[in-house]
């Protein structure tokens, strides 16, 4: 446990000190992020800062724990997602191979034995065992997180604040399934984001960029599947999905709008949650600490349906769902219609992106 605290102090230290490294970086390589009709601040910024969450993730990783397949294919595949959203920074990839590289990673990820090999009926309590279809859910699962936690990387510090509270989360649901090389490395992962966020926060003075945005996303979902999905219970197929529900949600409801308002799925608009936030009259700090919020309360459930029964878990789960649709709809992220505004507040334009 020793070895552990003090590892998860470097990994936050590392990545502390060397995000400032990367502003500087950024700036000399040209990768820097243009301000647009979609994004919120203004000037150049550096985008490059997720390389200083990959180095506070992978340094202690490798000092402290032992390289089985698992954890050696999670460096693997992370460091390629890594690399991916870096070329992508700063020279600039089709959106078409971005997602070929993302699949090559996932496919490592599996020949590495990281798979999700079975998941449980929520009818019966019973195991479906995928069999050969493993590999597409795994590849299909970690890509789908992937490019969610990049989706809503869209205001200061959220991307990096939801992740660490998320991977905080899977750290304590995996410890309670006795996942303790999970929880290790999903420490890891949020000493490196809460490094980070110290420059990141609103005023931003870097953006993590695709190289952080898809390593926390990738690892986020094979952290999922590594420490969550071994567990029998009917329960246990919604736990990932739980601590997961705001990338996963925000994306699912913006293909939701597209499809509703006839657009193309894949065409960027200005609906997702952090949006309607800002367009109800919110700051840019009090959007995000809202988001962090309800991925604090999300996260927590999540914990507390690994403690329930399963008929206790459903009736917890039903309720989210409902509060969850009602919020949505609420503030317009399904119908894309202009959410109303906060009374007496006044909409303010961030200097951050």
């Amino acid at each position: 446990m020793h070895r552990l605290v003090l590892a998860v102090l470097a990994a936050f230290v590392i990545a502390y000190l060397l995000t400032p490294v990367m502003k500087k970086a950024g700036i000399f390589v040209g990768a820097v992020d243009k301000p647009n009709e979609r994004k919120v601040h203004r000037g150049l910024i550096t985008r490059i800062g997720g390389v200083a969450i990959y180095a506070g993730f992978l340094l202690p990783s490798l000092f402290i724990l032992d390289m089985s397949r698992p954890v050696l294919g999670l460096i693997i595949s992370g460091t390629m997602v890594m690399m991916l959203g870096l070329v992508d920074d700063i020279r600039g990839i089709s959106p078409k191979m971005k997602l070929l590289g993302q699949i090559i990673a996932g496919l490592v990820l599996v020949y590495y034995g990281v798979e999700v090999q079975f998941i449980t009926n929520p009818l019966n309590g019973g195991i479906i065992s995928l069999g050969y279809l493993s590999v597409p859910v795994t590849v299909f699962w970690v890509i789908g997180v992937t490019n969610a936690v990049n989706l809503i990387d869209g205001l200061d510090g959220l991307a990096a604040g939801i992740s660490a509270i998320a991977a905080v989360t899977l750290a304590v649901v995996a410890w309670t399934q006795g996942q303790y090389v999970t929880v290790s490395l999903a420490l890891f992962l949020a000493a490196g984001a809460l490094g980070f966020l110290r420059y990141n926060f609103h005023p931003a003075q870097l953006f993590m960029g695709d190289c952080g945005s898809m390593f926390l996303g990738f690892n986020l979902g094979a952290l999922a599947v590594m420490g969550l999905s071994k567990g029998a219970t009917v329960i246990s197929l919604f736990i990932p999905v739980i601590i997961l529900g705001i990338p996963i949600l925000d994306t699912f409801f913006a293909i939701v709008r597209r499809f509703n308002n006839k657009k193309p799925i894949f065409q960027a608009d200005k609906g997702h949650l952090h949006h309607c936030l800002l367009e109800m009259g919110l700051t840019h700090k009090q959007s995000v600490l809202v988001i962090y919020a309800i991925t604090f309360l999300l996260g927590s459930s999540a914990v507390l349906l690994t403690m329930l029964t399963t008929a206790q878990s459903v009736l917890i789960l039903i309720g989210i769902s409902v509060v969850i649709i009602m919020g949505a709809n609420r503030i317009g992220i399904i119908t894309g219609r202009k959410a109303s505004r906060v009374p007496g507040s006044e909409a303010k334009q961030s200097v951050g992106g």
